[in-house]
């Protein structure tokens, strides 16, 4: 099948910024590209760079990047269950909660990003197996609409928007010793 992009109605007005991040329409492909910038990303990272935040009330590198991975599994778990015709309606994260009791600052920085990597590979497994009626069937999540389709291109998206983020004000900020 060849994707489309998500139209206007098959997801919630807040995902438009991950989504609009994304230019493409071959989500697949640049979920697995993004897996391999994110990894040369935090290459040679220290731990030092993983505990680092720009501001008082920000989250760590750890805790950012932790952020993503839970998230992925969130928005991936609704894609399964979206795609496998159920009708359930799924609640809401508060992502805030997700990141205080998850002890990202407790871990190595590398086993975040390791776990990244395979989050993106259990996404990308499921991706691949859809058959082409199942990226455009419909759910609701957190109270809204969603498609498979659009959960694939806010999962793209959410991991742009991070990584620029960690990019720019973080990994810019952080002094070389």
């Amino acid at each position: 099948m060849k994707l489309a992009r998500p139209e206007t109605g098959e997801y919630a007005s807040v995902y438009e910024k991950y989504i609009g991040l994304f230019p493409g329409t071959d989500v697949v492909s640049a979920l697995e590209a993004q897996r391999v910038q994110t990894m040369q990303l935090f290459a040679g990272r220290s731990e030092r760079d993983g505990n680092f935040r720009y501001a008082a009330d920000k989250w760590t590198v750890k805790e950012a990047l932790g952020h993503v991975s839970d998230s992925e599994r969130i928005f991936a778990y609704r894609a399964l269950r979206v795609a496998r015709g159920d009708k359930t309606p799924m609640e809401g994260f508060e992502q805030d909660d997700y990141v205080r009791s998850a002890g990202f600052n407790e871990r190595t920085l590398a086993s975040l990003v390791e776990e990244f990597a395979e989050v993106r590979g259990a996404s990308l497994a499921l991706f691949r197996s859809l058959s082409d009626d199942a990226w455009l069937r419909r759910g609701t999540a957190n109270k809204n609409e969603v498609t498979v389709r659009a959960l694939a291109f806010i999962i793209a998206g959410h991991e742009l928007h991070h990584r620029k983020i960690l990019d720019e004000r973080y990994f810019s900020a952080i002094p070389r010793a």
